[in-house]
């Protein structure tokens, strides 16, 4: 029998963390025109997509707790 793992609030929000990696990584892998400039780029972009869904996410729990 397969038991599924639990997992927390915070491990729940590191998932995240791998997921826009790979996102990052395939769309800067198309983009840029010399694999030196990836890891910068793809850092970049990667730190750019968690900001901004951590900061959503963020605001509409504000908005949820506030009304």
């Amino acid at each position: 029998m397969v038991e599924p793992l639990t997992l927390s609030g915070p491990q729940k929000m590191l998932l995240i963390l791998p997921l826009c990696l790979a996102i990052a990584i395939v769309y800067k892998a198309t983009r840029i025109k010399h694999m030196r400039d990836l890891p910068l780029s793809v850092g970049a972009l990667w730190f750019t997509i968690v900001a901004g869904m951590y900061s959503v996410g963020l605001g509409l729990w504000a908005v949820h707790f506030l009304k």
